[in-house]
């Protein structure tokens, strides 16, 4: 797997790439909607300069970080939607700066951590590196729905391995916020990487239980930005095929998921 350096370095790519997709909207394409129900494009990366904010301060000021976690635990279920309404009522030239400025200093922050260091979130304290890896995929994940909403291709880079190692990672995660108990045999995953030929592997050769794919098509279901049944991806087993439809990377509650797409 990548190391930290190389993970910041994705983050990086992937926020700039984000970043020109949406430099020169119109405010009105900014308050225009994605695949997301009730999110503007100003919702996304409001959403997206909200946590990389509650990010750094988790890195820089732990004390302060506990406090906003006490607040946020007043409206478990909806802090984060609220935050994002505030975000996006902003102006969007002051939300496009906001995000600039707060992911670039994350970045610089995240790369100072000593290693070993555990730092406080929302869920279980984790490491820098997991920290930057969560960061790459909600990047990543958010940008899906503003290109979808733009009608702009995003085409998937070997930058997806860090997000198909952390679905991996959580697949008991999306049994327990389920309130699943996990199987204790392991799967076997076998993704094709977007770019040149190689298979990314993870668990046992023998597991008889299997998820095989397109990587990109993994990382949409994992992040909950597509119906697994929009998705060439093949469960064998069938403890498997339940998780298929449970895959959540992200923390909180459940996901609602994505319906599936309608034929014109």
């Amino acid at each position: 797997m990548a190391d930290l350096g190389t993970t910041i370095g994705d983050l990086r790519v992937e926020g700039d790439q984000l970043d020109a997709l949406v430099a020169s909207l119109t405010d009105e394409q900014w308050a225009g909607p994605t695949p997301a129900k009730g999110w503007s494009i100003a919702h996304q990366i409001g959403h997206l300069a909200w946590t990389d904010r509650a990010s750094l301060m988790a890195v820089t000021d732990p004390e302060g970080f506990a406090e906003s976690l006490a607040e946020a635990w007043k409206n478990p279920l909806g802090f984060v939607d609220e935050a994002a309404e505030i975000e996006a009522a902003r102006p969007p030239a002051e939300l496009l700066t906001d995000w600039r400025t707060g992911r670039s200093a994350l970045a610089e922050a995240l790369a100072a951590v000593p290693s070993g260091t555990k730092l406080p979130w929302y869920g279980p304290p984790m490491s820098a590196m997991s920290m930057a890896t969560a960061r790459l995929m909600e990047t990543w994940a958010h940008g899906q729905d503003v290109a979808a909403a733009l009608g702009v291709d995003f085409p998937p880079t070997n930058r997806l391995r860090s997000i198909a190692h952390l679905g991996v990672r959580t697949r008991d995660f999306a049994y327990a916020v389920n309130e699943l108990t996990p199987p204790a045999e392991e799967f076997r995953f076998e993704l094709t990487a977007p770019e040149g030929d190689e298979v990314w592997t993870w668990g046992p050769e023998d597991a008889a239980q299997r998820v095989t794919g397109p990587a990109a098509d993994f990382c949409l279901l994992v992040t909950q930005r597509a119906n697994p049944a929009d998705l060439d991806l093949t469960a064998v087993g069938p403890d498997a095929t339940a998780w298929i439809a449970i895959a959540q990377v992200f923390a909180g509650p459940p996901g609602a998921g994505r319906d599936p797409k309608v034929d014109a």
